[in-house]
């Protein structure tokens, strides 16, 4: 599959329909998503891998991996009207994914890969909220994908080497955000987001 056809699949993945600001439910583009998926593909970190896809929405990464070649793909979410959508999404298009209703915290299950898009820790209640995924995912899994704002890249590469982690590969991206609260001001804002591609050595 090239990557635009991935790209064009992603497109038809249901859009969160009641988000809650708090949990920051931004989707990631298609786009975006796609060119993730393909950096993980051809880093070898997805065909025939075990996948966790960590606060996974409705499954846009989740999708995405398993259309690469996953062996396993098991997403997240503590939000149960997220979760419901995702599973109704793989059902009708007969994905192999598995969905469980859980908070990022107490996920226990170690995979091959790990992929996600956490919280930029925009709303106050979720500050460093980025910081808890990665905790996460540094305990389940030796490879890692996530997106995070670019200007904390800083203090992620601290974290990251306080933890024994490497950063392998990076790619800035602008994330485009769409009015979906009553708070939001205008109509889409950008946000210069960056991927980290890091292994966790011990």
């Amino acid at each position: 599959m090239k990557q635009k056809q991935l790209e064009i699949l992603l497109q038809k993945i249901p859009k969160p329909t009641m988000p809650v600001p708090q949990l920051e439910q931004y989707m990631t583009p298609a786009p975006i998503a796609a060119d993730i998926i393909f950096t993980a593909y051809q880093w070898g970190d997805l065909e025939n891998k075990t996948v966790v896809d960590l606060g996974c929405g409705t499954g846009i990464f989740s999708v995405g991996a398993i259309y690469m070649g996953a062996k396993k793909v098991h997403g997240f979410d503590i939000d149960k009207n997220i979760i419901t959508a995702a599973k109704k999404y793989a059902k009708t298009n007969a994905l192999p994914i598995t969905y469980t209703i859980k908070d990022v915290t107490a996920v226990d299950t170690t995979c091959d890969t790990v992929l996600m898009n956490p919280p930029f820790g925009a709303q106050k209640s979720d500050i460093k909220a980025d910081r808890k995924f990665l905790k996460k995912a540094f305990e389940i899994s030796s490879v890692i994908y996530s997106l995070h704002l670019k200007k904390t890249i800083f203090f992620l590469e601290k974290m990251i080497n306080a933890l024994d982690g490497e950063i392998t590969y990076q790619k800035e991206y602008t994330f485009p955000i769409k009015w979906m609260f009553e708070f939001h001001t205008k109509e889409v804002v950008k946000y210069d987001v960056i991927l980290l591609r890091i292994i966790t050595r011990s």
